[in-house]
């Protein structure tokens, strides 16, 4: 069904959108109404990649499972990871490291930017916002905390481990090489709403000079730190290389994480108190998930660059996983244009992406639509220049469609009619 060619499930999810930016007071609330309403009217009127009723949203819900069950694990886990590193110390003594003006913000978000080349762009954000509140009192801009969202995805959109989404190219035979194109373009941005956000920040809060009274170093909760972190990183390394197929059917990194929580407790117990805040964020987003998985996204326009800037523009507003799978199935594209548009594009608005939902949980100021797209204007013009930078400096070089190798069962499901692609000789 349609209305002035439009299929109702898109519709529905627009006004779930569009309730999460007006009434940002009640997020979770919205969003709940909204995945029960599409589900609804999918099993009344639709149906779910071309299988209708309850055995429909069972099939969906099977090969989704492993997705959303990492995405908790991830933002619970991460809450309390975070927690630990604000706790460890370290953020207290980065005065004596970092410069006193903007530019103190500027190496922060440098920072963050590198964390998330090589973790989950989820605890970048997170350690991020952790050093942030010690930093400037939790006294921060909207367009900082943009921007700290913004450097955690431009920082994963170029390394096969640093999103969800180049983890997935990488598992279906794209080369690490060619996802490693899209730091031209993220790092060009990254200078652009990185100095503008610093000098936000500076004007709205300076950076302490010194470092507060009795700061010290926890060396065992930044241990802890650490070894969260490794278990995180080894999880996603491992499985990728040896046994893909273990991360389509289990949630091991979310497992790996929590195995590594649980089994440093007794050295220093976590903050356990987080987590109810944290699993009401986590289920807001999971929603938001379910809701974009559930959309009859069958085939995307013909793979283009200007497909793939417009792309960014839709992963602000639409779950950039099962773009990312559309995009896989369909082939033709540059895969470094590709991993900059989806990964970085959700930066523009909070929801946009699995990081700012995490950093919207610590600040609850962030979530709202109208204030992050005043505050951080500078995202969309970053996004823009550093798009227009890699097509100079490197062009449109896309991967012809043919059959590729490891792509997931997941991506199977959500574009079963759409034609496979390989990655380049």
């Amino acid at each position: 069904m349609s209305l002035a060619g439009i299929p109702i499930d898109f519709i529905l999810f627009a006004l779930t959108l569009l309730g999460v930016a007006l009434f940002h007071h009640h997020t979770l609330a919205v969003a709940l109404t909204g995945l029960a309403v599409i589900t609804l009217y999918k099993l009344g009127f639709g149906d779910f990649s071309g299988a209708p009723g309850l055995a429909g949203l069972a099939a969906l819900l099977h090969h989704e499972w492993v997705t959303l069950a990492n995405l908790l694990g991830l933002l619970l886990g991460f809450a309390l990871l975070a927690d630990h590193f604000e706790r460890s110390g370290l953020p207290g003594l980065l005065p004596r490291w970092l410069p006193d003006d903007w530019k103190g913000g500027f190496v922060l978000l440098l920072l963050v930017f590198v964390i998330s080349s090589f973790l989950d762009n989820i605890a970048a954000a997170m350690i991020g916002g952790s050093m942030a509140a010690v930093l400037y009192k939790r006294r921060l801009h909207i367009g900082f905390l943009a921007a700290i969202v913004a450097a955690s995805n431009a920082g994963g959109s170029g390394s096969v481990v640093g999103d969800t989404t180049t983890t997935m190219m990488w598992i279906a035979g794209v080369k690490a090489s060619q996802v490693f194109e899209a730091y031209v373009a993220a790092v060009v941005a990254t200078l652009i709403f990185g100095v503008i956000a610093a000098r936000q920040q500076h004007a709205y809060q300076p950076i302490m000079k010194d470092n507060p009274a009795g700061a010290a170093l926890e060396t065992p909760r930044l241990a802890i730190v650490a070894i969260i972190l490794a278990c995180a990183i080894g999880a996603n390394v491992f499985f990728n290389l040896r046994a893909p197929a273990v991360l389509e059917q289990w949630p091991v990194i979310g497992i790996a994480v929590w195995a590594a929580i649980l089994a440093t407790t007794a050295w220093r117990q976590p903050a356990w108190g987080l987590l109810p805040g944290a699993l009401r964020g986590s289920i807001f987003l999971l929603s938001l998930v379910m809701c974009a998985a559930m959309m009859p996204v069958q085939s995307l326009p013909a793979a283009s660059w200007q497909t793939a800037l417009g792309l960014g523009f839709v992963s602000a507003v639409f779950d950039n996983i099962p773009l990312t799978a559309l995009a896989l199935r369909q082939g033709g594209y540059d895969w470094g244009f590709l991993a900059y548009a989806v990964g970085f594009g959700g930066s523009m608005i909070w929801f946009g992406s699995s990081a700012g939902v995490a950093l919207a949980g610590m600040y609850p100021e962030a979530r709202s639509v109208g204030a992050w797209l005043r505050g951080g204007w500078h995202i969309a013009l970053a996004y823009v220049i550093g798009f227009f930078v890699l097509l100079a400096v490197l062009g449109w070089h896309p991967d012809p469609p043919a059959a590729r190798k490891g792509t997931p069962s997941a991506i199977n499901s959500i574009a079963p009619h759409a034609q496979p692609v390989r990655s380049a000789a």
